[in-house]
């Protein structure tokens, strides 16, 4: 790949490809069965050639359209699994890698925004990218005070081309929502859209990012490298080593996947505590298992990268969701409806039983109803299949409700970090991170302990 291609014409005629290869697939799986070859191979084979054209459009794009592969790639586990097998290799090869930008066009922006004698900042410089991304790349260097660094630089074009491709594959939104059932994919392209100029901005990720450094600095368990460096276009920051989320939902052992479980549990409902601000793109790349934690060499801490997308919340998560989590673990219809409806849940325009609502939401609150729960790609693929047939009546109500737009990203994030945590195939002490970090839940475990000490006091 020569560039990031930016005209527009350039980039829709690629995107086209993918509704027009969907169908010439379909007709040549058609084919294929009328001269006899079972359906069985034939739809492995067809789901196979749909997975590597996906990624090979995505992928060279770069900008938003790798950006919503990267969106959709933690939601596989909800596919049935004859479809999700061949998409999932390809899909995850886009949380980690992309190919890069030339070193010629990698240079010229340095010069650009760090001056024309830029390397003397740096004792090396690698101009291999260690890691390719959305609209940027990372190169492993050497600070000048011998301090090892990532060096992030933006691709030329990456803001026009991120709102190209979005509104490319908006149009296309209804062809690629199977791939995700039980999601509307088109709110998620346009929630993605929404966040364009914020990604683009060194200075407002430099920002979020040191502010989980500064936080985050003494903690056992997490690891946030600091800013060394920020202008526009470039951002340096404190280099870390690790395992990558990738490899440990690949190939990793039960008691790091457990752990890395538990540890981005910790991040999703504590960061916001902590910061104000909720990490808002939640896919593997962005995280690293790295030796040492509070246990000793052989314990793990989660290390934690790209602040480019933060969802700002000075409060911390909002109120209501611990309070309407709490209500339904308790069985309170009446009460979690009454909430909803004043959050903009259910429009005023509508109403709906209230119990009927509780049924709804029960299973999906299974993780936070036990001390310790296995997210699985089984679990996943059967919630979202509830909610996607049409027949069900999770289904019928699920279309009647309203997601406000202050929780379309805290939604989004929670059920991307769902879909890692399925991913990773974790058992997680979930119950435990929202008594300690989500607020209105703890409620919860406070009656608990009342409960448990009444006895004793009537004694």
């Amino acid at each position: 790949m020569s560039d990031l291609p930016r005209k527009a014409v350039t980039r829709t005629a690629r995107l086209a490809t993918l509704p027009l290869g969907f169908a010439g697939r379909a007709t040549w799986g058609l084919g294929k069965r009328i001269v006899g070859e079972s359906a069985e191979i034939v739809g492995r084979e067809l789901q196979q050639r749909t997975a590597e054209q996906l990624f090979k459009v995505l992928g060279e794009l770069k900008g938003g359209a790798m950006k919503f592969g990267q969106a959709m790639s933690v939601f596989e586990s909800a596919l049935p699994e004859e479809v999700a097998g061949p998409y999932r290799a390809a899909l995850t090869k886009l949380q980690d890698a992309a190919p890069p930008m030339p070193t010629r066009t990698m240079h010229a922006v340095l010069a650009e925004r760090l001056g024309e004698d830029w390397s003397e900042l740096f004792l090396e410089f690698d101009d291999k990218p260690a890691a390719a991304a959305s609209i940027g790349q990372v190169h492993r260097a050497v600070w000048h005070d011998g301090r090892e660094v990532a060096v992030k630089v933006q691709y030329p074009g990456a803001g026009e081309a991120l709102l190209s491709d979005l509104s490319q594959l908006s149009r296309f939104a209804r062809l690629l929502g199977p791939l995700i059932p039980g999601m509307d994919v088109k709110p998620l392209i346009a929630e993605l859209r929404d966040r364009v100029s914020e990604e683009l901005d060194y200075a407002l990720e430099a920002q979020a990012q040191q502010a989980h450094a500064d936080e985050f600095a003494d903690d056992p368990d997490v690891v946030v490298p600091a800013v060394v460096h920020q202008c526009d276009q470039v951002l340096v920051t404190e280099w870390i080593d690790g395992v990558p989320l990738s490899e440990v939902i690949n190939e990793g052992t039960q008691e790091q996947r457990d752990r890395a479980g538990q540890l981005l549990s910790r991040f999703l409902f504590s960061g916001p505590a902590r910061t104000g601000l909720l990490h808002a793109d939640p896919h593997p790349g962005n995280f690293r298992l790295l030796p040492g934690g509070p246990d000793g060499p052989e314990d793990w801490r989660l290390g934690v990268l790209d602040f480019g997308t933060v969802d700002r919340l000075p409060g911390g998560l909002p109120d209501p969701i611990g309070e309407s989590l709490r209500m339904t673990l308790d069985g309170d219809a009446e009460g979690v409806y009454e909430l909803l409806c004043g959050e903009g849940f259910v429009r005023d325009s509508i109403e709906l039983d209230p119990d009927a609502v509780l049924d709804y939401l029960v299973p999906i609150i299974e993780p936070a109803q036990v001390e310790e729960f296995t997210f699985t790609r089984g679990w996943m693929r059967s919630q979202a299949a509830r909610i996607a047939d049409p027949r069900s009546p999770a289904h019928q109500l699920g279309k009647q409700l309203n997601l406000p737009p202050a929780y379309l990203l805290i939604h989004r994030v929670t059920l991307s970090t769902i879909g890692v945590l399925c991913q990773l195939g974790a058992t997680v002490r979930l119950r435990e991170e929202l008594q300690e970090w989500l607020p209105g839940f703890a409620a919860a475990s406070a009656l608990e302990t009342f409960e448990a000490e009444e006895p004793a006091a009537e004694a």
